[in-house]
């Protein structure tokens, strides 16, 4: 028979769940709020059941809510996002573990010096590269374009996938590369067959990463796009600060739950291989 819980673990029971409902709560009333009337939302608070369940506010939110002088909703956003972040994560994440294969398993001269200078720019402001970035984008042609934005995900994430992927790469025994070569493996057949394998945990970091980063990012968006490209959460401000009438909050948190709604879905359905894959390279050996 189990042991019946101590009164110790059901205070800490209890306080978990008590920041876990804390931390909801945001979430909760954008809910409630989403799924009420707007003449429910000026007669209740906040926290009060919808006295009458409708999806108004999210057909609104998703077809026909004005996000500047374009009533189409947010839906057309909603697809440029994803034209950006998929691309832009499968490129960066790429990029960061061929960057971290060489960094850890084939050094060269200088390979410590680069790999700082990688280092360091992951801390450059966002801010600091706005000008030179948007001059290099127009020289290019790619200003106002999702192709620009998912250059510029790429540019900024790299330094970050290389970190990730060098560090796990670390952890993985050299003589695993040795005897790979002893077998007559080359450089790639050693990265593509041997390596990549064995990198679920970290890719999975890396895309987790990636993913909400680029997903939640407003000022590259607003910034480096305009119009038809503008991403998800440019459309999403540009729908809260549109003045047409009344408030309708109802629409305003049924457009941020479909803003958040993918990083939520990434988080709830993948977080265990986030952490798993934090904790992976922690040994070495």
């Amino acid at each position: 028979m189990k042991k019946p819980l101590q009164p110790g673990r059901w205070l800490i029971y209890g306080i978990l769940i008590l920041f876990a409902l804390i931390y909801l709560m945001p979430l909760i009333v954008m809910l409630l709020t989403s799924f009420k009337t707007s003449a429910d939302i000026r007669s209740g608070n906040l926290m009060s059941l919808p006295t009458e369940w409708v999806f108004d506010g999210w057909i609104k939110a998703w077809g026909s809510a004005c996000t500047g002088v374009n009533c189409d909703g947010i839906k057309g956003y909603f697809w440029n996002s994803m034209q950006m972040v998929i691309p832009a994560v499968l490129i960066s994440t790429m990029m960061g573990a061929f960057n971290g294969y060489v960094l850890a398993k084939w050094r060269f001269r200088g390979s410590d010096l680069f790999f700082s200078l990688m280092l360091f720019g992951c801390f450059i402001p966002f801010q600091v590269i706005l000008l030179p970035m948007a001059q290099s984008l127009g020289y290019v042609g790619l200003a106002n374009t999702t192709a620009g934005l998912v250059t510029v995900h790429v540019i900024y994430g790299v330094a970050f996938t290389t970190m990730f992927f060098r560090n796990y790469y670390v952890s993985i025994p050299d003589e695993l590369v040795k005897a790979a070569k002893l077998d007559g493996a080359g450089f790639f057949t050693i990265f593509f067959r041997i390596l990549l394998p064995i990198s679920k945990p970290i890719f999975m970091v890396c895309v987790i990463w990636q993913f909400t980063a680029i997903w939640n990012d407003f000022l590259f968006g607003v910034v480096y796009s305009a119009g038809d490209t503008q991403p998800m959460t440019v459309a999403l401000n540009n729908l809260v600060n549109t003045s047409t009438g009344v408030k309708e909050y109802n629409v305003d948190m049924a457009a941020a739950i479909l803003a958040a709604l993918p990083t939520l879905l990434v988080y709830f359905f993948a977080g265990k291989y986030f952490v798993r894959g934090l904790t992976a390279g922690v040994v070495k050996g």
